[in-house]
């Protein structure tokens, strides 16, 4: 542990001798359930002409409180993460994904959830996709050869990738969910990443002993693969994903049940993230194709850990939060168009794109006894106000350079105000693309939103038309919730207004309230 991180958990332990405010009595169990690729209107208690059947997730909507305009920090996956589990945009360090084999995203001094929550007593757990990093140059071999992957019809690019030989897989594998809080960690840490293989804490389960071969496996579902090259375990079959890590995230609930200290589980799904593979009992269970399945099976998995609460006697004490990295994968176009089903619905975007659709995402809090039952917020949020809101339930401190980005939902989610502390929102996918929301108002600071691609027979079907403009995008977000009508040369003021609070945001380095912005 290098000098900066032993600093960071000196302060950490210091804020662990606070007390707990008497009001809440003992802190909850936290259960975090975040989906992949999942759209706004994809569940049936967010859009009741969703084709999607969600029963588990619309009873979990009806236990607490639903947000309306809830958001991810970045239309992809590492960003959003690391935005949510830090309580800092994501920008202020980097923009893409953590690749195949990439390094950790997050620095050694910056204080993470679990970390702050293991200060306070409880034990932390990490099931299924991280997508985070790892150090995986600690256990690649000195004389590590790479592969090389020739291009195909479909994909002319050559791949060049590590086979199983490359690595002492006996090792610990450094700087991954261990090193950042968790206590236990089970997954396989990205399903279209290599290796191919399940790892526990810090190890692999089984060392990989060939190539990632897709062929292996059954057919695809819908869209492609995705999968990058690289070891694999010979009897890996990705289709076990959702069943293996639902069958450990009950037992570890249930295994919670008798012990004095509170728990912290990040539960991170794959779905319904590509490879779309719902297993075969769910075929057929929406009428929105494999898609719509694959959404149905994350949904009862889901309520499997909800009973799991349930059957153990703890849901009455536990803190749930579900919701979901950023916007559907680009499938959602031909989805429209066969089955008449919009996933983002009503919004405009997809994944990557800095319109809404890229980051507006279902975002639900169900807490007994302190989040009224039934709820409906429409207020500003975004998912990177969980780290203040979790500190300020169990009575934590934060430093005053961590968790820089985070606002209190304490008091809004349990109805003690109505009014967000969040006033705006920056968003952003690639770096020189941003977006900002203010009040009712979003600009997109740049030509136009998509970052995924335009489809003009999708436009044309939802009455859009092409409004490129040089100056960029305005929105007037209360009267065009599906950011139809540009009107940046209406208002030439406001648009500047909110391009002076976007560079002050960025470059003040913070905009947590409590750091007096």
């Amino acid at each position: 542990m290098n000098g900066m991180k032993t600093i960071v958990w000196s302060a950490v332990f210091f804020l662990m001798l606070l007390p707990v405010p008497r009001a809440l009595g003992k802190s909850p169990n936290i259960l975090i359930i975040y989906a992949d690729d999942l759209g706004f209107g994809d569940l049936q208690c967010y859009n009741p002409d969703s084709k999607i059947p969600t029963p588990n997730l619309n009873a979990l909507a009806s236990s607490g409180m639903k947000f309306t305009d809830g958001h991810s920090s970045s239309g992809i996956c590492s960003p959003s993460r690391y935005a949510m589990l830090t309580g800092r945009y994501h920008w202020r360090k980097f923009h893409g994904i953590v690749g195949v084999f990439g390094d950790s995203a997050f620095n050694a001094e910056r204080l993470t959830i679990p970390e702050m929550l293991k200060a306070k007593g409880y034990k932390t757990a990490a099931i299924g996709k991280w997508h985070l990093g790892w150090d995986w140059k600690a256990i690649l071999k000195k004389d590590a050869a790479v592969r090389t992957q020739e291009g195909t019809s479909k994909n002319k690019k050559s791949r060049t990738f590590y086979g199983p030989e490359a690595f002492d897989w006996k090792k610990s594998i450094p700087d991954g969910p261990l090193a950042h809080g968790f206590d236990y960690y089970f997954g396989d840490t990205v399903i279209n990443f290599p290796p191919y293989c399940w790892i526990e804490n810090d190890k692999v389960v089984k060392a990989p002993d060939t190539i990632m071969d897709s062929s292996k496996w059954k057919p695809i579902k819908e869209g492609g693969w995705e999968c990058r090259p690289g070891p694999m375990c010979s009897d890996w079959d990705p289709y076990q994903n959702i069943p293996e890590t639902t069958k450990r995230g009950v037992a570890y609930i249930k295994s919670q049940a008798h012990t004095e200290e509170p728990f912290f589980l990040y539960f991170a799904y794959p779905s319904p993230h590509a490879p779309i593979i719902p297993n075969d009992t769910f075929d057929g269970k929406s009428k929105a194709g494999p898609y719509g399945d694959f959404v149905c099976e994350t949904d009862d998995s889901i309520g499997q850990l909800l009973q799991a609460l349930e059957d153990s006697g703890q849901r009455e004490n536990t803190l749930i939060i579900f919701s979901a990295d950023n916007g559907p994968e680009r499938y959602a176009y031909e989805r429209s168009k066969k089955f008449d089903h919009w996933s983002s619905d009503p919004l405009r975007g997809l994944k990557r794109d800095i319109y809404d659709g890229g980051h507006r995402v279902p975002y639900i809090i169900s807490w007994p006894g302190n989040v009224p039952e039934g709820s409906v917020c429409r207020q500003l949020v975004s998912q990177i106000d969980v780290m203040a809101t979790f500190a300020s339930i169990v009575g934590c401190e934060l430093p005053a350079d961590q968790a820089e980005d985070s606002h209190d939902l304490q008091p809004l989610i349990t109805g003690a105000t109505k009014k967000s502390p969040r006033s705006a929102h920056v968003h952003n996918t690639r770096d020189r693309e941003y977006a900002i929301r203010s009040g009712d108002w979003t600009l997109i600071d740049t030509k136009n939103g998509y970052v995924s691609g335009r489809n003009t027979e999708w436009e044309a079907k939802y009455g859009y038309t092409p409004d490129d403009s040089e100056a960029g995008q305005l929105f007037h977000i209360k009267n065009d919730d599906g950011q139809r009508t540009n009107v940046i040369n209406e208002h030439p003021e406001k648009a500047l207004q909110l391009k002076a609070l976007l560079k002050h945001i960025r470059e003040q380095g913070h905009i947590a309230p409590r750091l007096k912005f």
